[in-house]
Protein backbone atom coordinates (compact mmCIF):
# COMPACT_ATOMS: atom_id res chain seq x y z
CA UNK A 1 0.00 0.00 0.00
CA UNK A 2 1.22 3.43 -0.97
CA UNK A 3 0.60 6.58 1.09
CA UNK A 4 0.93 9.77 -0.96
CA UNK A 5 -0.36 13.31 -1.26
CA UNK A 6 -3.84 13.57 -2.72
CA UNK A 7 -4.29 15.05 -6.19
CA UNK A 8 -7.36 16.28 -8.01
CA UNK A 9 -8.07 12.91 -9.61
CA UNK A 10 -8.46 11.41 -6.10
CA UNK A 11 -11.41 13.66 -5.27
CA UNK A 12 -14.18 11.32 -6.52
CA UNK A 13 -12.87 8.50 -4.29
CA UNK A 14 -12.40 10.84 -1.32
CA UNK A 15 -15.95 12.11 -1.84
CA UNK A 16 -17.32 8.55 -1.92
CA UNK A 17 -15.48 7.57 1.27
CA UNK A 18 -16.63 10.74 3.04
CA UNK A 19 -20.26 10.33 1.95
CA UNK A 20 -20.32 6.69 3.00
CA UNK A 21 -19.26 7.79 6.48
CA UNK A 22 -21.94 10.50 6.51
CA UNK A 23 -24.72 8.10 5.56
CA UNK A 24 -23.66 5.01 7.51
CA UNK A 25 -21.59 5.98 10.56
CA UNK A 26 -21.30 8.34 13.49
CA UNK A 27 -17.71 9.16 12.52
CA UNK A 28 -18.95 12.37 10.87
CA UNK A 29 -21.67 14.26 12.74
CA UNK A 30 -23.24 15.59 9.59
CA UNK A 31 -26.36 14.39 7.80
CA UNK A 32 -25.62 16.05 4.46
CA UNK A 33 -23.58 14.40 1.74
CA UNK A 34 -21.11 16.54 -0.19
CA UNK A 35 -20.38 16.80 -3.89
CA UNK A 36 -17.09 16.73 -5.77
CA UNK A 37 -16.96 20.55 -5.89
CA UNK A 38 -17.09 20.63 -2.09
CA UNK A 39 -14.16 18.21 -1.74
CA UNK A 40 -12.23 20.03 -4.48
CA UNK A 41 -12.60 23.24 -2.49
CA UNK A 42 -11.63 21.44 0.72
CA UNK A 43 -8.45 20.06 -0.90
CA UNK A 44 -7.57 23.48 -2.29
CA UNK A 45 -8.06 25.08 1.15
CA UNK A 46 -5.90 22.50 2.90
CA UNK A 47 -3.18 22.90 0.28
CA UNK A 48 -3.30 26.72 0.49
CA UNK A 49 -2.85 26.51 4.28
CA UNK A 50 0.09 24.11 3.92
CA UNK A 51 -1.78 21.16 5.41
CA UNK A 52 -1.57 17.69 3.90
CA UNK A 53 -4.29 15.50 2.49
CA UNK A 54 -2.89 12.00 2.25
CA UNK A 55 -4.42 9.04 0.45
CA UNK A 56 -3.83 5.31 0.81
CA UNK A 57 -3.65 3.64 -2.58
CA UNK A 58 -4.01 -0.10 -3.13
CA UNK A 59 -2.04 -2.27 -5.56
CA UNK A 60 -4.51 -1.44 -8.34
CA UNK A 61 -4.14 2.33 -7.89
CA UNK A 62 -7.48 2.79 -6.12
CA UNK A 63 -7.85 5.18 -3.19
CA UNK A 64 -8.92 3.16 -0.14
CA UNK A 65 -8.58 5.82 2.55
CA UNK A 66 -7.55 9.37 3.26
CA UNK A 67 -6.38 11.53 6.14
CA UNK A 68 -5.76 15.20 6.80
CA UNK A 69 -5.37 17.75 9.53
CA UNK A 70 -6.19 21.39 9.94
CA UNK A 71 -6.35 24.11 12.54
CA UNK A 72 -7.91 22.95 15.79
CA UNK A 73 -9.32 26.37 16.61
CA UNK A 74 -9.10 29.64 14.72
CA UNK A 75 -7.37 31.71 17.42
CA UNK A 76 -3.68 32.62 17.41
CA UNK A 77 -2.99 30.87 20.70
CA UNK A 78 -3.88 27.51 19.16
CA UNK A 79 -1.54 27.81 16.16
CA UNK A 80 0.63 24.90 17.31
CA UNK A 81 -2.31 22.47 17.57
CA UNK A 82 -4.06 20.59 14.79
CA UNK A 83 -7.06 18.29 14.63
CA UNK A 84 -7.04 15.40 12.22
CA UNK A 85 -9.45 13.16 10.36
CA UNK A 86 -8.88 9.71 8.92
CA UNK A 87 -11.38 7.68 6.91
CA UNK A 88 -10.97 4.24 5.40
CA UNK A 89 -13.13 2.44 2.87
CA UNK A 90 -15.34 -0.15 4.60
CA UNK A 91 -13.74 -3.21 2.99
CA UNK A 92 -10.26 -1.98 3.99
CA UNK A 93 -10.89 -1.51 7.71
CA UNK A 94 -8.84 -3.66 10.05
CA UNK A 95 -6.06 -4.11 7.49
CA UNK A 96 -3.67 -1.43 8.79
CA UNK A 97 -4.72 1.29 6.34
CA UNK A 98 -5.79 3.72 9.06
CA UNK A 99 -2.61 3.14 11.03
CA UNK A 100 -0.41 3.79 7.99
CA UNK A 101 -2.31 6.97 7.14
CA UNK A 102 -2.17 8.19 10.74
CA UNK A 103 1.55 7.46 11.11
CA UNK A 104 2.30 9.44 7.94
CA UNK A 105 0.03 12.26 9.10
CA UNK A 106 1.76 12.49 12.49
CA UNK A 107 5.14 12.77 10.74
CA UNK A 108 3.81 15.54 8.51
CA UNK A 109 2.56 17.46 11.55
CA UNK A 110 5.96 17.12 13.20
CA UNK A 111 7.69 18.23 10.02
CA UNK A 112 5.81 21.54 9.97
CA UNK A 113 6.44 22.21 13.65
CA UNK A 114 3.08 21.36 15.20
CA UNK A 115 3.11 20.61 18.91
CA UNK A 116 -0.14 18.71 19.55
CA UNK A 117 -2.52 16.67 17.43
CA UNK A 118 -6.09 16.40 18.71
CA UNK A 119 -8.63 13.69 17.91
CA UNK A 120 -12.36 14.10 18.46
CA UNK A 121 -13.87 10.61 18.27
CA UNK A 122 -17.44 9.41 18.79
CA UNK A 123 -17.05 7.70 22.15
CA UNK A 124 -18.46 4.33 21.02
CA UNK A 125 -16.10 4.08 18.03
CA UNK A 126 -13.88 1.50 19.70
CA UNK A 127 -11.84 0.77 16.57
CA UNK A 128 -10.78 4.40 16.25
CA UNK A 129 -10.13 4.75 19.97
CA UNK A 130 -7.91 1.65 19.94
CA UNK A 131 -6.03 2.84 16.85
CA UNK A 132 -5.28 6.17 18.49
CA UNK A 133 -4.15 4.47 21.72
CA UNK A 134 -1.83 2.23 19.69
CA UNK A 135 -0.28 5.35 18.14
CA UNK A 136 0.35 6.95 21.54
CA UNK A 137 -2.67 9.24 21.83
CA UNK A 138 -3.92 9.80 25.38
CA UNK A 139 -7.53 10.16 26.52
CA UNK A 140 -7.93 13.73 27.73
CA UNK A 141 -11.66 14.33 27.88
CA UNK A 142 -15.18 13.07 27.39
CA UNK A 143 -18.10 15.32 26.52
CA UNK A 144 -21.48 13.71 27.08
CA UNK A 145 -24.39 14.10 24.68
CA UNK A 146 -22.85 16.99 22.71
CA UNK A 147 -23.97 15.65 19.34
CA UNK A 148 -26.75 13.72 17.71
CA UNK A 149 -27.13 11.42 14.76
CA UNK A 150 -29.52 8.64 13.80
CA UNK A 151 -31.93 9.81 16.51
CA UNK A 152 -29.61 9.34 19.47
CA UNK A 153 -27.29 11.47 21.56
CA UNK A 154 -23.58 11.04 20.95
CA UNK A 155 -20.64 11.48 23.30
CA UNK A 156 -17.34 12.91 22.08
CA UNK A 157 -14.06 11.50 23.35
CA UNK A 158 -11.00 13.73 23.05
CA UNK A 159 -7.54 12.28 22.63
CA UNK A 160 -4.25 14.02 22.00
CA UNK A 161 -0.71 13.27 20.99
CA UNK A 162 2.12 15.59 21.97
CA UNK A 163 4.32 15.68 18.89
CA UNK A 164 7.41 17.39 20.32
CA UNK A 165 7.60 17.02 24.12
CA UNK A 166 9.74 19.52 25.95
CA UNK A 167 9.85 22.25 23.35
CA UNK A 168 9.03 25.85 24.14
CA UNK A 169 6.47 27.82 22.10
CA UNK A 170 8.91 30.75 22.20
CA UNK A 171 11.49 28.78 20.24
CA UNK A 172 9.27 28.38 17.20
Amino acid sequence: MLIRDAVGTDIPSITDIYNHAVVNTTAIWNDTEVDIANRDSWLADRTRLGYPVLVAVDAHGGVVGYASFGDWRAFDGYKHTVEHSVYVQVDQRGKGTGEKLMSALVERARAIGKHVMVAGIEAENLGSLRLHEKLGFEHVGHLRQVGTKFGKWLDLAFMQLTLDPGTSPNGR
